[in-house]
């Protein structure tokens, strides 16, 4: 064999077995799909009801890769100054610290798939642009 053993069995997780997680906004549903099995990475999927917008926040070191599942929404960044619109298929990078929001603003829900650089999410929603994080 010229490659390592795996360190692990494919892990699986059913779309009924994903449950909401933390760092929730009114509207915004964070739902954990494949944390804590290894390290470096995690997945976890958003949904943003109609006319909503997350908190404004950060994921600390991780990197963020964002795929749009169902519907048009926009990630706001650099002080709620530039808007980044994915719809359908598209997919978006947000760097370590890059705060930024989650908003809907159309009448139908957003899906987002969420890949972090992390083993757990790290969530650090904020007090406003350049704010201090919210107490828990």
């Amino acid at each position: 064999m010229s490659h390592p053993e795996p360190s692990q069995p494919v892990h699986l997780t059913k779309a009924s077995a994903v449950k909401q997680s933390g760092g929730q906004t009114e509207g915004m549903i964070r739902s954990n799909a494949i944390v804590d099995k290894c390290d470096g990475i995690c997945a976890t999927s958003m949904l943003a009801k109609p006319h909503t917008a997350s908190a404004i926040h950060h994921h600390g070191e991780q990197d963020t890769i964002v795929y749009a599942v169902k519907g048009r929404g926009t990630v706001v960044s650099e002080g709620g100054s530039k808007r980044v619109d994915l719809e359908p298929g598209d997919y978006a990078l947000i760097p370590a610290f890059m705060e930024h929001q989650e908003v809907n603003d159309g009448d139908e829900d957003v899906v987002w798939t969420i890949v972090r650089s992390g083993r757990i999410p790290e969530v650090v929603n904020l007090t406003g642009w350049n704010g201090e994080p919210t107490k828990a």
